[in-house]
């Protein structure tokens, strides 16, 4: 639904679009507004690699929930077509959940987390630099730094402690379009597919063990706002 209203929204502008100098070869290019990432994970079961229970799988599997916050993107015109994108936000906070352990073990509220996903693209614009309407693809890569993990205090009850999530390497895919307003404020749609393969680790004091989880993320990641051409 999202992509059909983007899709629809953008060739309506392009119709409509008025007279104005889109983007040159050495232009930068500063946008920003909401962003949200949108989880798709897809988990392996819950396993005990470290303490007396090593080697055991208790299964079930880890859930992250969705977050928005400001979205920011700078770019620079290589060509009247080509640019570099590197996209910033501020910090994304998730919580993560278990379910189906074995005894409900570990099921719950695990804890919550906080990242930021820098994503530096190349992108390519296919229309005319004369074209108010400026629809684009790109591909990079991505690196997602985690940093404040911290357990609930449902699961510290249970003896769980030092919730650590290991910093992810991925490609990433977007589209997107910019409609300029005048020669130099525009607006931005873009979507954008990163791949994100981490692992998560959490001690457990009353078991004397540490049990990790893999996590495939991939999320979908939505981004509305307004830019400024230099």
């Amino acid at each position: 639904m999202r992509t059909t209203l983007f899709a629809t929204s953008v060739l309506a502008l392009a119709i409509a679009a008025p007279s104005v100098q889109a983007h040159q070869a050495g232009d930068i290019i500063v946008r920003a507004g909401a962003v949200t990432v949108q989880t798709k994970e897809n988990s392996s079961s819950v396993k005990v690699d470290r303490g007396p229970l090593a080697g055991k799988n208790l299964g079930g599997k880890a859930s992250i929930n969705n977050d928005t916050q400001l979205g920011l993107n700078f770019a620079y015109m290589l060509t009247d077509n080509w640019g570099i994108e590197l996209l910033a936000a501020t910090p994304f906070s998730h919580d993560v959940k278990i379910s189906g352990t074995a005894g409900g073990l570990a099921d719950g509220k695990l804890g919550n987390f906080k990242h930021l996903p820098p994503t530096l693209s190349a992108v390519y614009y296919p229309l005319d630099s004369k074209s108010a309407f400026q629809p684009y693809v790109g591909a990079g890569i991505n690196y997602t730094w985690f940093f404040d993990e911290s357990v609930s205090s449902a699961a510290k009850a249970d003896g769980f402690n030092n919730l650590r999530i290991k910093n992810s390497w991925g490609l990433a895919a977007q589209v997107g379009a910019d409609y300029m307003l005048t020669d130099n404020i525009m607006i931005n749609g873009q979507i954008r597919y990163i791949d994100i393969d981490t692992t998560a680790y959490v001690n457990n004091s009353a078991l004397d063990a540490r049990a990790k989880v893999n996590v495939d993320v991939k999320p979908w990641v939505y981004m509305v706002g307004l830019g400024y051409k230099f």
